[in-house]
């Protein structure tokens, strides 16, 4: 697998480590892309890669295409737009890593086939320091056998990984996981908040929360940071937002009510609409102790 050309499309937070840490494992990364051009020609000079002005150079550089960018739109404009990954992308990879509408995944599938190329959606459930690391969570979803041979790349990416199913399934299981994240991160929010505001000793209160059913993931990603206020970015409240309404998207199909999903979702779209958008997450809590309502 380290003998494959690598290109990389979205720069970010997560994509630009996930780069720098598959140079550090030995492999060839040929070609990145991003928006910001500063931003492509940066981590190019870093790695040794060309840093591409058109996608579909990217794709005539690479063996391997992975892209890390931020919304449905956002992957529709580098597939299907004048300048597009799949041109000239037979014999191509594709590997998705955004998470997105399920119905998305499946669209490109069939559009890869089309221009004989292949793709697979890597779903993530970690953060910065993970992707720098390699110590990714991964959701599979696309063709098995492609998965498979494709195992020994995403595995030098993370820690856990775990094969969901067909095309759209691994973008299902995020969704939902991103929906419970954000539930729980807004109770943690809300206790520490009515905590702060009972005169209670907020590290104690954690304390507690973590040896009770009040435990949680965010409660040791987050916890010290709502009590800090230490809000450096990591997955932002707009973020948030959208994981949590394709996640009531996909209830709503089913017929399924989902009060407490809904209302978290209010409270990170609130959060935007107050220009606070690019917030960390467990930014929630910042208004939550200043007693300020986000219904």
């Amino acid at each position: 697998m380290k003998d494959k050309k690598i290109g990389f499309v979205g720069l970010g937070r997560m994509g630009g480590n996930m780069a720098r840490c598959l140079k550090d494992k030995g492999y060839n990364i040929t070609a990145v892309y991003d928006l910001q051009t500063s931003v492509a020609d940066e981590l190019a000079k870093e790695i040794g890669a060309q840093a591409c002005q058109k996608l579909a150079d990217v794709t005539a550089q690479s063996d391997i295409i992975l892209t890390i960018v931020t919304n449905d739109a956002a992957m529709d404009a580098i597939y299907f737009g004048d300048d597009n990954l799949f041109t000239g992308a037979e014999g191509r990879v594709f590997i998705n890593c955004a998470t997105l509408t399920p119905d998305v995944h499946r669209q490109l599938e069939t559009a890869a086939q089309k221009s004989g190329a292949q793709c697979l959606e890597a779903c993530m459930a970690s953060s910065i320091p993970q992707a720098r690391n390699g110590e990714l969570f991964l959701m599979i979803g696309g063709s098995e056998e492609l998965f498979t041979a494709h195992r020994p790349l995403l595995e030098d990416l993370s820690t856990a990984l775990h094969y969901v199913g067909p095309a759209g399934k691994a973008s299902e299981v995020k969704a939902l996981v991103n929906m419970v994240m954000n539930i729980n991160t807004a109770a943690l929010a809300e206790g520490l908040g009515i905590g702060e505001a009972l005169g209670l000793n907020l590290k104690m209160l954690c304390d507690i929360f973590s040896q009770t059913g009040a435990n949680s993931r965010v409660l040791q990603t987050d916890g010290e940071d709502m009590i800090a206020r230490d809000h450096d970015c990591y997955f932002s409240a707009e973020h948030a937002a959208k994981d949590s309404g394709i996640a009531l998207a996909l209830a709503q199909a089913q017929g399924i009510q989902t009060p407490l999903a809904k209302a978290t979702l209010d409270q990170f779209t609130k959060m935007t609409e107050m220009g606070l958008g690019q917030l960390d997450k467990s930014g929630v809590a910042e208004l939550t102790f200043k007693g300020r309502a986000l219904s």
